[in-house]
Formats: C-alpha cells, structure tokens, sequence
C-alpha cells in the first residue's frame, strides 16, 4: 500500500477498527472473559508496537494493522470526546447530593491521598515538583470506562461495590477539569509559581462551573425545547453532537483541551430534561466507540520502552498498585464500612485509568515531563489498565469467600447514605429478577430476606441482601424506608407480606408500594394494608399462557392484547372468594 495515499490508509485503518471490534467481543464473551480486555489486547497487537510494526518487512501485514500512529489518533480523539461527554452526562448535582459522603469523602481520600503520596515517590527520586505533581495527579486517577464497563458486564453496577466504585470514580471525573487546567497553567510557563498555577486553577474550575449553570439553565434548554418542536429525535441528535464539538472547539481555542470541553457540554446538557434522550440517542455508538478508545489505548502501549525498561516499569506498576489499593480499601473502609466490599474495590480501582495518557501528552508536550519519563509512566499506567479485568476477577474471588453471619441479622448505619431507592423485601427467584431488572437502570436498592440461604446466595452475587423481618419497623428503618422511593414485597407468607406493606406504609406513606399476591383473597388483603398495586402470580401466568395460545391459533397481535386487557380487568375486578 502507498503511504502517499492518505485516505485510502484512513479507510483501511477504519475498517480493520470495525472488523476488530466485531470480533473481539463475541470471542471474548464466548469465553466468559470481559470485553475490555479484548479491545486493549486487540489494540496491542494490532498497534505499532506489535504486528503493525512489522508491516514494513511483511506488507500482508499493512492491510490488517495499524501501521502509521498518526492515522488513529482521529479513533482516539473521538472515543475521549466521547467518553468525557457521557461522563459529564452522567454527573449531575441531584447524584452528587445523593453520594455526598462517599463522593468527596472516600473519593476525595482516595484521589488526594494517591496523587500526594506517588508525586512525593516522583520528587524523592529526582523530579521536578511541577512533574511530580502531574504524575502523582495522572496515576492517582482510574479508568471510569473501563471499571463500569466491567460492572456492567457483571450486572453489578447497582451491587454494593459497583456504587462504592462509582462514587470514587464521580470525585475523579470531578477532579478531571481542575487537573487539566492545571496542567495547562503549567505548560503556558513551566517556571510560573506553583501555588499562583494551582489557584488560577481552583478559579477557573469555579468560573467553569457558573458557566455550566448559566448556558445549561439559560441557553441549551430553550434551543433544545425550540428543536424538539420544530424536527424531533434526527434533529436533536444532531444538536446533541453540535454542542459536543462547539463545546471542545471553544475550549481549544481557549487554550484548554478538546476533551475538556466535551466534559463541559455533558455537564450543560446533563442539567436539562433532555438528557435522558440524550443518552439514548447515542447509545447505539457508545459499545464502539468505547471499544475503539480501548483499543488505541492497547495500541499506545510501546512494548519495547517497556522491554528496555522492564526493571523501573515493573516497579513503578508495583508500586502504583500497592499504594492506591490501599488508599481505595482505608477510603471504602472508613465511608463504606465494609471489608469485603472495600477488598474487592481497592483491586477493581488500583490501575491507573485513559486520563493518564491525556494528561502525560500534554505536560510532555508542554515540557512539564521529559520524554522519556512520560514514555516510561504511560507504559506503568497502559500495562496497569491491562491488567484492570484479571485484578477486578481477583479482588472479586478474594471478596466472595464464605462469610458466616454476616449480612445476617445487623444492617450497616449507613449504605452510602441512600436515596430514593428501592428496598425488596423477599429476594428469592422473584425478588431476584426485580433486582436484575432495576439494575439495568442503576437503580438503587437493598433485598431484605428472612431465609438464611437466600441472603447468602444473593450476596455472592454481588447484592446488598440483608437477613431480617422486614415486617418489623426498626429493622425497616435501618433499611432506610423514610428515603426509599420504592417498596416491593414478593415474601410466600401472605400474613408476612401483610405486615411488611402495613409497616411500609406507616413509614412512607407517599412511596408506591409493589406487592406480590397468591390469589384474590391475599390481594385483597394487601390492598387494605397499603399496596399501590398488587400482582396477581396466578392469573398473570394464565395470561401469558392464554396470549400465547391465540397468538398460536393465528389472531393478531391487536386482538390478542385486547383479549387479554379485557381479561386481565376482570380477574382484578373479581370480587374476592
């Protein structure tokens, strides 16, 4: 292949993205191995630091690589943009209030604890303090997409550890900006005084944020609103991705960075009630796009700097690894309260995260960091990320052995002070399903269980089950029923099921109460105790069955509805028996 052309290298390169991201993750899944892990291996080979550097002596090699760097960085930029984009929309005021304790207690303990003890390691060995400090700040953060990514493939983002991870991970999408205009400050005049660059820093984050509020509350809304009326979803969608590259121009051509701005139009767009359209909208290209980030971060990681250098290398991942572990499992600890849960947390966020590449760039570039260096803490923060599945599997397994009575009988004082969430009370095979379903929205909840083997099974899934009569109303209130948004009781025992809804209700009595009946008579009962709707087990699976069998004999699919919601109005009609 010519290098003259250029395009003909962009497309080619474009497709072997596509093909890889293809098959990287149905062989992966296919193996029970996580996704991730596939795209960073995927990059790594295909990279110019493996197979695609030998495209020059095997020129087969030239149509299944990447042989040229220069022609990824458009992948890289657009997955970073991306990926800051959805961050910002996922971090929204109402969510910080609601993790405040977590958030900016062991998220803050973590963040500035692992920046300040790796700078100082930085400076003792002979950096300069500006470097230090941006390595310190560069290593301290992990990889948002890649741990939720992990606890999204699990089903576990809903799960204890998935929230406790989150909220370190909401206190360094938070950090993200005030790092990057630092670091910024620092590579406009390497020599300017440190503390000056540091409040200049904190002034413009706090200039940012009153900028976020004005556009998002006084600008974006309305035009957002104009276009909804005016075209619908193809518009809006357009106007979504227009304000993402505005958003990184205009930081651009402040100085900033690209990746900076696309944080900022998420954060103004997430202030807006369409965020959640949003979301959507560019759901279909968040799995590829993240893919092809991870795998131009596979492809950045050079296996011969860290070959040449596999003593300094190795020690520095030691040495990273050890002191955010433990900075991770003493913050969880403190705020979580739990063992298990900050054991399995401190592995899942000890490898550095994508920011680090960003921020080493730009502080290499700036002169801030020697070549060299950057080189060197880019590979300790790429081989860490590599290893972030095989760590997370780790900590889990270490995190799930048998437990004996605990979860049983006691609740934690506080469950990373939850809020509107969701308490299930029952958490067998019902409860259970109600628990996957609800996650898959990152929805909040806590299963309550009288049957010992319930709760530890649930719990080696990875859920906030507890053992205790949710019927009694101290035990409920542990469980944090006054904050609770929702109630749904699936217990066999009617007259146990009763009494959680009755105690429910006194405790809450504006939450929506969902109930669980065997037949109309318990329905009855239930409605008397409170339930805002109850569910009749029976009649709904003789409904399933009955829809199925017209569907069969040929009626449309209108027809069977209409059967059905005429049947399903008389059964709940019905007087009781």
């Amino acid at each position: 292949m010519e290098h003259g052309h250029g395009y003909e290298i962009w497309l080619k390169d474009a497709v072997v993205f596509l093909i890889a991201a293809g098959v990287v993750v149905p062989l992966f899944r296919l193996f029970k191995l996580s996704s991730v892990l596939g795209f960073l291996i995927a990059g790594l080979a295909l990279g110019p630091f493996a197979l695609g550097g030998l495209a020059e002596r095997f020129s087969v090699l030239e149509w299944v690589t990447i042989s040229e760097p220069e022609a990824a960085k458009p992948f890289a930029e657009l997955g970073v943009l991306f990926l800051l984009f959805l961050l910002g929309l996922e971090l929204s005021f109402k969510r910080l209030w609601q993790l405040r304790r977590a958030v900016f207690g062991a998220g803050g303990l973590q963040a500035f604890g692992s920046a300040a003890i790796l700078g100082a390691a930085c400076f003792f060995i002979g950096q300069t303090a500006p470097a230090a400090l941006v390595i310190g700040l560069a290593l301290a953060l992990s990889s948002t997409a890649i741990v939720m990514q992990i606890m999204a493939e699990e089903r576990r983002t809903a799960a204890p550890v998935g929230r406790a991870s989150l909220a370190v991970l909401l206190m360094q999408d938070i950090l993200v900006a005030p790092i990057l205009i630092l670091v910024g400050f620092l590579t406009r005049d390497s020599g300017a005084d440190l503390g000056e660059a540091l409040l200049s820093a904190l002034f413009q984050g706090l200039l940012a944020l009153a900028w976020i509020l004005l556009l998002g509350r006084l600008v974006l809304r309305p035009v957002f609103r104009l276009v909804a009326k005016a075209g619908g979803r193809d518009l809006l969608m357009a106007l979504t991705l227009a304000v993402v590259v505005g958003a990184s121009m205009l930081t651009a051509g402040a100085g900033l960075s690209l990746a900076l701005g696309a944080f900022l139009a998420g954060l103004m767009l997430g202030e807006t009630e369409f965020k959640h359209q949003a979301e959507i909208d560019l759901e279909p290209f968040k799995g590829l796009l993240l893919g092809v980030f991870f795998m131009t971060v596979g492809m950045g990681l050079d296996l011969g700097a860290v070959w040449q250098n596999a003593g300094v290398v190795i020690a520095g991942l030691v040495v990273m690894l050890i002191v955010k572990a433990l900075l991770v499992y003493l913050a969880c600890r403190l705020f979580a309260g739990d063992h298990r849960l900050s054991l399995e947390a401190a592995f899942l966020l000890a490898p550095a995260g994508e920011f680090a590449f960003v921020v080493l760039a730009t502080a290499s570039a700036g002169d801030i960091i020697p070549a060299d260096i950057s080189t060197l803490v880019a590979a300790i923060a790429g081989l860490s990320m590599l290893m972030t599945p095989a760590l997370a599997a780790l900590g889990r397994k270490l995190a799930s052995e048998p437990e004996d009575a605990q979860g049983q009988g006691e609740l934690p004082a506080d469950l990373l002070e939850l809020e509107g969430h969701v308490i299930i009370a029952g958490f067998g095979r019902v409860g259970r399903t109600m628990a996957r379903v609800l996650e898959t929205e990152n929805v909040s909840l806590i299963g309550l269980d009288m049957n010992a083997q319930k709760v530890a099974d649930g719990r080696k899934e990875g859920w906030p089950v507890y053992y205790g009569d949710a019927g009694r109303e101290e035990f409920l209130e542990r469980a944090g029923a006054a904050r609770a948004d929702m109630f749904v009781v699936t217990v066999d025992n009617p007259q146990k099921a009763s009494d959680m809804v009755r105690t429910a209700r006194r405790l809450r009595p504006d939450a929506l109460i969902l109930a669980r009946a065997r037949d109309r008579r318990h329905a009855a009962e239930l409605e008397a105790a409170g339930a805002s709707h109850v569910t009749l087990e029976t009649a709904e699976a003789a409904l399933q069955l009955a829809g199925r069998a017209l569907e069969d004999m040929g009626l449309s699919a209108d027809t069977v509805r209409d059967r059905l919601a005429a049947e399903r109005e008389d059964v709940y009609a019905s007087e009781v028996v």
